[in-house]
């Protein structure tokens, strides 16, 4: 889910976490200088990254594989969050590549990739793949639109064809029951929602849907049964039981040459706070709270113009 970006979570028990050039975002927002010019950060990192994804063709490989290759660059990355809230008033599809989230972490790795197999070569072309996939329906139009909860992210981009829900082809997998509600239970932690309360009651429809869906999901003792099945590039949403929340973290699958499937991510619980790769197959990874109960697995699909 999305909570200013997941920061919420931080203040939870687990402790986890988690389109326009400047110029047509000025003419839609009315000159928000300040948020035009944070709305795209990293072009260096972008720019080193573009160059060797060209110079070693991962546009020609498959999604998953390619994911693996961009993540891989984003090693090291320091986490930061909060980075998508740059205006209480406006929606504004920001990137930031200098520092990064759980879920923009899986995000960005997924649409630069995305961007890539589909001929773009622009931060323009980066933020029309992130407006896509981040956004209810493709389309952005207020902080309503986004899609804030993780499953709901799922769903929606399960409809637009930009991935496939593994669980219910999985071995082991169960039914998923956890509700959410942390958003209406807590609009004072958001921003726009302090400044727009009129919102809210929008919020709540978006959390009865989501409420009255059942998605399936591993538990953590069935991991181990389905890690031959996973591929690099999976994302990865790591299920738990905090009241209001359907997922806690997020991240991907990267596969080592033995073919052993490890968990990528952002964390703000880790040491150093940057993305990491654990060392642990995936099945032993997710230790760090008692709040856990597993885990849900989405494929990426292969981009169509």
């Amino acid at each position: 889910m999305n909570i200013n970006r997941r920061a919420f979570l931080s203040r939870t028990a687990t402790g986890t976490f988690g389109l326009l050039s400047a110029t047509v975002i000025g003419r839609a927002f009315g000159g928000k200088l300040q948020a035009q010019a944070e709305s795209f950060k990293g072009q260096e990192v972008f720019d080193r990254i573009l160059a060797k994804a060209l110079k070693n063709k991962w546009e020609t490989l498959p999604i998953g594989q390619c994911m693996g290759h961009v993540a891989m660059e984003f090693r090291g990355t320091p986490y930061v969050g909060f980075t998508l809230e740059l205006d209480k008033d406006h929606e504004i599809c920001a990137v930031d590549l200098m520092g990064l989230d759980c879920v923009t972490f899986f995000e960005d790795t997924l649409d630069f990739s995305r961007m890539l197999k589909l001929g773009g070569r622009t931060p323009e072309a980066m933020l029309e793949q992130i407006q896509f996939t981040r956004y209810r329906g493709g389309k952005m139009t207020n902080f309503l639109s986004r899609l804030h909860y993780t499953t709901d992210w799922l769903v929606d981009n399960q409809k637009k064809g930009v991935i496939k829900i593994l669980a219910p082809e999985l071995p082991g997998a169960e039914p998923y029951t956890q509700k959410v509600g942390i958003m209406t239970a807590h609009p004072e932690n958001y921003k726009q929602l302090v400044a727009h309360p009129e919102w809210i009651p929008k919020i709540q429809q978006y959390e009865d849907t989501i409420n009255s869906r059942t998605l399936m999901y591993i538990p953590l003792d069935k991991l181990k049964g389905v890690e031959s099945y996973l591929q690099t590039g999976d994302i990865v949403g790591v299920c738990e039981n905090v009241k209001g929340i359907d997922i806690g973290h997020t991240g991907l699958v990267i596969k080592d040459s033995a073919g052993v499937p490890h968990f990528m991510d952002a964390s703000s619980m880790k040491r150093n706070m940057r993305v990491t790769l654990e060392t642990p197959p995936i099945s032993e990874t997710f230790t760090w709270s008692r709040h856990l109960m597993g885990a849900m697995f989405a494929r990426p699909l292969e981009p169509v113009a």
